[in-house]
């Protein structure tokens, strides 16, 4: 017999249908044939308390802390027990031959079945292999049983998933107690509670600071006014605006007058230059005309549709995270926990049948436009040479992208489910298009030794954002285009005018849920910008899989509120106490820097670049480091 266990009841029925087999449940499995598949029910295992490796250790106290066992203990979660023991049941038969580990292809789902594996003790005859898919459509699932691997293979990937979750277990523990034992009743009293126990967690903290960090930015940040001069050159049928901007012949060059290089701190300065300036002829000194090329943006990974969703739809990241699960489990999306948003080579030689997918059975017009014009126009061509496609940058899974297949479950979501799954659509569409481009001209006109400077860009040709834009959306302004390219340079032009345009500095923005997870993936950083957000992308804070979870236990634990309407996060009384807590005795631990690091240094495990003891010894040298400071201080 061979045996598969999924990671739920859902993933199992799918499983049975791609081995056509006879999907009736008995008592929590499914047995057909040669085939017996079961499931997990999410996590049947877990870490002990430890008050189960001593009595005592219920009672928090400093005398028992640090707690660091050198054997770890692990029970079942009562709530589950039923189906662990089917599971077990099944792994212990003696005509069972090949177990097939089909948990969620991830970290998190190794760690599940492996703890799973090692509370029921499998038939020691039996060979145990691992299914890994990208998909959970029919092709790929047969797939991922054909060519599943020794469970082997994966020995540093469950390696890696331990240290994780041992590395939570004792900071969480072990940072909790300590600072509610020496700081708890004193919070609780400035906070006018009964008592506090505080709550310590590796990336939970870490997250906590960044907000309660950039809502006292806001606070402390005074607004400063200064002064911009707009000069209109040109006759009165035909001209053109043109903001002044310090330079080395300016008058003002280095001026402690100024604000910054185009904006003065008070008004009469800005309007002394004025009357300066006043009745003098300007001269063109510089045209430069250019032409920009704009490629579509890479493909969603998981935090980058969850931010998505997040400005969209005002979604929590959880939220996404649920709906994108739900399409993946429908077979209309691939893998969705993942950080690439690239496709590997072997995935984009066999594209074509995602495309094909989409057009022969996705009944949206819209969609079969894009794909029709597409191939009118044969821009599907050459991917694998694009930028789309990296190796080296996927490690788990690739981008998240259409399967090209489950449309029999499509007309069965709501409406809004349905619209997400049109944005990963049309993300993937947009990468076989070409460039848009545009026609830029910038150009200086001085007054005197002043500058004036003046921009302009022009869509010529709307390439990819056909697919990502909304047709109707205007054009940036075009009415200066045709002034400014009809200028030459060393020709003398009239100002009709000058205005003064007050401005004033704005405090930095809060984050909201998703924009959180964009700066967790990027080790405390909010980039906005796409093309930098890869270049610096490697070391994140927390997981894919894990984000979601850690935003959702701040709001449910009090230490922050996410406002529902617009998804600002801002940080409560009892979080912002937390923070000056953990800032006055474990500064480090709000370090996004160092979070990151610890996180690198799982992937070092699953990697093989680092073993396990190594990792394990430099954790407990900083908990015991930190331990020694803050009891010695005290």
């Amino acid at each position: 017999m061979k045996l598969i266990i999924t990671e739920k009841p859902s993933v199992a029925t799918e499983f049975a249908k791609a081995l056509k087999l006879n999907t009736t449940r008995k008592n929590g499995y499914i047995e057909s044939g040669e085939w017996i598949i079961t499931w997990c029910v999410g996590h049947l295992v877990t870490m002990s308390y430890p008050e189960a490796y001593d009595e005592k250790l219920k009672l928090w106290s400093l005398d028992t802390l640090p707690f660091m066992p050198k054997e770890y203990k692990y029970e079942l979660i009562p709530a589950v027990e039923k189906q662990f023991n089917v599971v077990q049941s099944l792994l212990q038969r003696e005509d069972v031959e090949v177990i097939y580990n089909a948990g969620d292809s991830g970290r998190e789902g190794e760690y599940i079945q492996r703890l799973v594996f090692m509370m029921a003790k499998p038939n020691p005859k039996a060979v145990i292999k691992r299914v890994w898919i990208d998909s959970q459509t029919e092709e790929e699932i047969l797939r991922g049983i054909k060519e599943a691997k020794d469970l082997s293979y994966y020995d540093s990937l469950s390696d890696s998933a331990y240290l994780r979750a041992k590395e939570d277990y004792l900071i969480g523990i072990n940072f909790s107690r300590l600072l509610t034992l020496i700081f708890g009743r004193r919070a609780a009293k400035e906070l006018n509670q009964e008592k506090i126990s505080i709550s310590i967690g590796r990336v939970m903290t870490c997250v906590l600071g960044m907000v309660v960090s950039r809502e006292r930015e806001i606070r402390d940040f005074k607004k400063t006014k200064y002064y911009k001069i707009i000069g209109t050159f040109g006759d009165e049928k035909s001209n053109f605006k043109a903001e002044w901007k310090v330079q080395e012949k300016s008058r003002y060059f280095e001026s402690p007058k100024l604000y910054n290089e185009n904006g003065f701190l008070k008004e009469e300065d800005a309007k002394d230059l004025v009357s300066y300036l006043a009745g003098k002829d300007g001269v063109i000194t510089e045209l430069k005309k250019s032409k920009v090329k704009e490629n579509a943006p890479l493909l969603f990974n998981l935090a980058e549709i969850q931010n998505e969703c997040t400005n969209r739809f005002k979604l929590k990241p959880d939220q996404t995270l649920e709906i994108i699960q739900e399409l993946y489990e429908k077979k209309l999306v691939t893998y969705p926990r993942t950080d690439a948003r690239v496709l590997s080579t072997a995935i984009a030689k066999e594209i074509g049948k995602n495309l094909n997918g989409l057009y022969k059975s996705f009944n949206d017009e819209e969609i079969h436009g894009y794909i029709k014009k597409m191939v009118d126009e044969k821009y599907f061509t050459n991917l694998v040479k694009t930028k789309y496609v990296n190796d080296s940058k996927i490690t788990d899974h690739y981008a998240i992208i259409p399967t090209g297949q489950g449309f029999e479950n499509y007309d069965k979501l709501s409406d809004l489910n349905k619209e997400i799954y049109k944005l990963i659509v049309k993300r993937f569409i947009a990468i076989f298009y070409p460039a848009a481009e545009f026609n830029k001209l910038n150009v200086v006109c001085t007054v005197d030794t002043e500058e004036f400077n003046a921009s302009q860009k022009v869509c010529t040709t709307i390439g990819y954002l056909e697919v990502l834009k909304n047709k109707n959306q205007e054009d940036e302004e075009t009415d200066n285009m045709d002034i400014l390219k009809n200028l030459k340079k060393g020709q003398k032009i009239s100002v009709q005018q000058y205005e003064l345009k007050e401005g004033e500095t704005t405090p930095p923005t809060r984050y909201k849920s998703g924009t959180m997870i964009l700066a967790m993936e990027n080790a405390g950083k909010l980039i906005e910008d796409e093309e930098l957000r890869e270049q610096i992308k490697g070391a994140g804070i927390g997981t894919s899989a894990t984000r979601a979870e850690i935003i959702k236990k701040l709001e449910r634990i009090n230490y922050i509120n996410i406002n529902s309407k617009t998804q600002i996060i801002t940080p409560t009384d009892i979080g912002e106490k937390i923070y000056d807590i953990v800032k006055n005795s474990i500064p480090d631990m709000l370090n996004p820097e160092l979070t990151a690091s610890w996180e690198k240094g799982l992937d070092m495990v699953a990697k093989k670049e680092i073993e396990s003891p190594v990792f394990m010894e430099k954790l407990e040298n900083y908990i015991n480091s930190k331990f020694n400071k803050l009891v010695i201080r005290r």
